[in-house]
């Protein structure tokens, strides 16, 4: 039995004779769907899989279903003869377009065998020749085929060897997926041994030295691993000493590493290559003419068996000296190791000669984290999920180490300036009085993109899976978002929109307590909490211990100390009155220790900001009023003309034949309507000056930093908010609620004998929530609240005669599915916002969320519903 090694993403090329057996041996040893015949796409472009006239065609239909395959990261089975260099030709330059490594697997049987195979074949008429010539062609091929760019080439002489051949899938180098960490990633190290020495043990390890004194090893903490990003070496005053330590951290499995430029170049210089002596190079071969044959022979094994990236913790961490974006990430060709090695440049230089990297890391948008080095920056930072490790410790900056996956930075000082390089580090404008200079990449926070939103999309979400934003509902909210909305970093959530109760059956009522506890009731959730609903509107509120932790978290620039917005992500007030209300609501919050309690800089609060005219007074003017007015106005008109007339007909005046009765009742009853109608959006109104007369009530506390809160009962966030009213009753407003059990019917009782009281009294009703927040039902996860409005608060919504009978019975037909559908998806992505928030992920990522609130507003649903 012979094994036969096969990378687990390559394009695999079988090479033979007709009849040697390929597409057996594929069948045996590969899935039917890794395997792309060319007789099948022969077939698919002409149904005949033997007409050679398709050919082209099908190599065509072949390669693009290759590609696609590869683009997906999946093993794929080249079944064709590929006796003709032309041909492999075109397959190794497939692998290499798709960074993925070709292997030939070769079936070189005898003559006669591959002959009586294809006499054995009906649809196999064509003569011995061709047989004979591609098995001539495959001979004079094989000495070729690594030279031709197969990474590896198996060879099969016999019916026996085929039969013994076992194929065996091998993982790729860079391939570290099992690893799942704990990891600390140390950036460039240039030879500063003493400042290493000191971070490591700063990370919990125990530095382990040889009978001269010197670290040989570092054991780590509760099962940790170091992982380093390269360049070790040059510019530093003890590059072997560092080696020396890194490389018996690896051996012992303590520690892992990619390489980086500068071991490159080191490589070469120790066999004996051209290379230009340079950048600190020669620092680090006179440092290594003291050292052993023997240790500059380990030195040169060990970097040059550096693999160019890892892939740790499933797929979820990258590590490379350079970065990488995310098409190469697990590939294998030399272009993804010259970009992990180097990078990319732009093609320019700038005004020190040197080249200007590009920027790839504001334009990534791949899920891994992408740690790297290569192009010191001052301080660490993150951009779209990727942070450069490199803070120039040769150059007098830090050495710095990043601890994975709790994403906290440990660094060490410079004990001094190393290296002068030719371009000022920190660059001009950063102060850093022991920093002497370096080159740099142009950096920049995570900028959004039109790519990030536009055009139809899906987003993944934990609650619901993938949610679907459709083209057009993007546009819209685009539009609304890009002209209106706040500075993306302070929107971390947009409220989704509240689902409606069911339509009361029958009765003066279009909603009733009763059918909201039934649809909670028919999932199995029983233990509900019936929270008072505010007629104001619905706010989220990010406030921030102090203008430090605004800039350091959330990139204020302004002086900004957190965000007061609405529904749609636009400011509420103008910066001077929300900094206002943010300063009284900061001092409550300290008022009640929640900073300490809850060990966080800031909170993200779910609200509603009242008075209803606080925000919608162009709406109460331009549309309510108005329609009250002209109502209160012509409709008592009207009442008065058919009341005279009403009169003459009783005294026997009226003309002959007109009865005005019915319409008389009729008129009397719209007047008595609007009247009704203008009380009912009265009752939210009241004059503000600045924040007086302005109240915020609390009842959801979204995030802090480190985590979300919905796994708290809503019981726990209202407790949250009373504290707050405590401190300043003044500003913050309680939210009245009732615990209902509706396995309990005097519970159901009291809680409809509770709404009914509220709304009578001019409440805009109540919202029913599962008591323990985010909790399942029967049916996936349960709605998170529904709202029962009051009588005469919808006669704000569907209009002052709403209550006639015969326009009550027409809306009992509304459909409210579509509106609960989408209240669930909304809220499913409310939740993924945040947690991608809290876990500190790229901007994009958690915008990508929060757009996608914005865009499902903009489905076609009935709006009063």
């Amino acid at each position: 039995m012979s094994d036969l090694t096969v990378p687990e993403l390559s394009l695999v090329c079988l090479v033979g004779a007709s009849g040697s057996g390929k597409s057996t041996f594929a069948a045996a040893h590969f899935g039917p769907f890794e395997v792309l015949s060319s007789d099948y796409c022969r077939g698919l472009v002409s149904d005949d899989p033997n007409d050679q006239s398709a050919t082209t065609a099908a190599f065509e239909v072949l390669h693009h279903i290759a590609g696609k395959r590869l683009d997906a990261g999946r093993l794929t089975v080249v079944d064709a003869t590929n006796v003709q260099p032309d041909a492999r030709r075109s397959l190794v330059a497939l692998a290499r377009e798709h960074d993925v490594l070709p292997v030939a697997v070769v079936l070189d049987l005898p003559e006669r065998v591959c002959l009586d195979r294809n006499a054995a074949r009906p649809d196999r008429d064509f003569g011995d020749r061709v047989v004979k010539r591609q098995r001539d062609q495959l001979r004079r091929s094989l000495r070729s085929l690594r030279k031709e760019g197969f990474r590896a080439v198996h060879v099969l002489r016999s019916e026996e060897e085929v039969a013994a051949a076992v194929v065996v899938r091998e993982k790729l180098l860079n391939d570290f997926r099992d690893r799942p960490g704990p990891f600390d990633v140390v950036g460039d190290v240039h030879g500063c041994r003493a400042e290493l020495e000191q971070l490591l043990e700063d990370l919990g390890y125990a530095l382990v030295r040889d009978e001269q004194d010197r670290p040989v090893d570092a054991v780590p903490p509760d099962g940790r691993t170091a992982v380093f990003v390269g360049d070790l070496v040059d510019r530093g005053p003890d590059s072997p000493g560092v080696l020396r330590l890194v490389m018996g951290m690896v051996a012992a499995g303590h520690a892992l590493a990619v390489p980086g430029n500068h071991e490159s170049k080191l490589v070469r210089a120790l066999q004996g290559r051209d290379v230009q002596v340079s950048h600190g190079l020669e620092e680090t071969l006179v440092q290594l003419a003291a050292e052993t044959p023997e240790f500059r022979t380990e030195v040169e094994r060990f970097c040059h068996g550096l693999v160019s990236h890892l892939v740790l913790d499933a797929g979820r961490l990258v590590v490379a000296h350079a970065g990488l974006v995310e098409k190469y990430h697990g590939r294998a060709s030399a272009r993804v190791r010259s970009f992990a090695l180097y990078g990319d440049t732009t093609g320019e230089t700038d005004e020190f000669g040197l080249p200007v990297r590009y920027p790839w890391a504001q334009e990534y948008r791949g899920a891994a984290t992408v740690l790297y080095g290569h192009t010191p920056t001052p301080e660490p930072e993150w951009v779209n999920g990727t942070m450069c490790l490199d803070t120039g410790a040769v150059f007098g900056g830090h050495l710095t180490a990043l601890r994975y996956p709790e994403k906290e930075i440990v660094q060490v000082p410079a004990q001094q300036i190393w290296y002068e390089p030719v371009k000022p580090f920190p660059p001009a404008g950063i102060e850093d009085p022991g920093a002497s200079s370096a080159p740099t990449e142009s950096r920049g926070h995570d900028d959004l993109a039109l790519t990030d939103v536009l055009g139809a999309r899906g987003v993944e979400t934990r609650l619901a899976g993938r949610v679907t934003v459709r083209e057009d509902n993007a546009a819209g909210a685009l539009e609304v978002i890009s002209r209106f909305a706040m500075e993306p970093r302070w929107l971390l959530y947009l409220p989704p929109t509240m689902a409606p109760t069911a339509t009361a059956p029958d009765g003066e009522l279009l909603e009733h307590p009763v059918s909201a506890f039934d649809f909670y009731a028919k999932g199995g959730v029983t233990r509900l909490l019936c929270e008072e609903k505010h007629m104001g509107s619905r706010a989220v509120v990010l406030v921030c211990r102090d203008a430090d932790t605004a800039r350091t978290r959330f990139g204020a620039t302004d002086g900004a100390s957190g965000a007061v917005h609405t529904r749609t992500g636009r400011p509420f007030f103008d910066r001077g009155l929300t900094e206002q209300l943010l300063a009284r609501l900061r001092a409550a919050v300290t008022a009640t220790g929640l900073w300490e309690e809850l060990d966080t800089d800031w909170l993200l609060l779910d609200a509603e900001l009242l008075p209803w005219s606080a925000k919608a007074e162009a709406l109460l003017r331009d549309q309510y009023a108005a329609v009250g007015a002209a109502a209160r106005a012509a409709v008592p008109a009207a009442v008065d003309v058919l009341e005279r007339v009403a009169a003459r007909a009783l005294d026997g005046e009226a003309p002959s034949g007109v009865d005005v009765a019915d319409l008389l009742a009729r008129t009397r009853s719209r007047a008595a309507n609007a009247l009704a109608y203008t009380d009912a959006y009265r009752r939210y109104v009241w004059p503000t000056d600045g924040l007086t007369g302005v109240q915020l009530a609390p009842f959801q506390l979204l995030a802090t930093e480190g985590r979300t809160w919905a796994d708290h009962d809503h019981l726990w966030h209202l407790g949250i908010a009373d504290r707050l009213v405590e401190a300043d009753p003044e500003l913050v407003r309680t939210t009245r609620r009732l615990l209902v059990d509706t396995d309990d019917a005097a519970s159901l009782v009291e809680g409809t004998t509770w709404w009914e009281d509220m709304t009578a009294a001019g409440g805009e009703g109540m919202v029913v929530k599962p008591l323990a927040n985010l909790v399942k039902a029967r049916r996936g996860w349960a709605q998170p609240g529904i709202k029962v409005r009051g009588r005469e608060y919808l006669r704000i919504i569907y209009g002052p005669d709403y209550t006639e009978p015969g326009n009550l019975e027409r809306l009992r037909d509304r459909q409210v599915g579509h509106k609960r559908s989408m209240a669930a998806r909304e809220y499913a992505l409310g939740v993924e916002s945040l947690e991608r928030a809290v876990a500190r992920e790229p901007l994009w990522r958690v915008h990508e969320a929060v757009f996608a609130v914005l865009a499902l507003e903009s489905e076609p649903v009935d709006p009063r519903l």
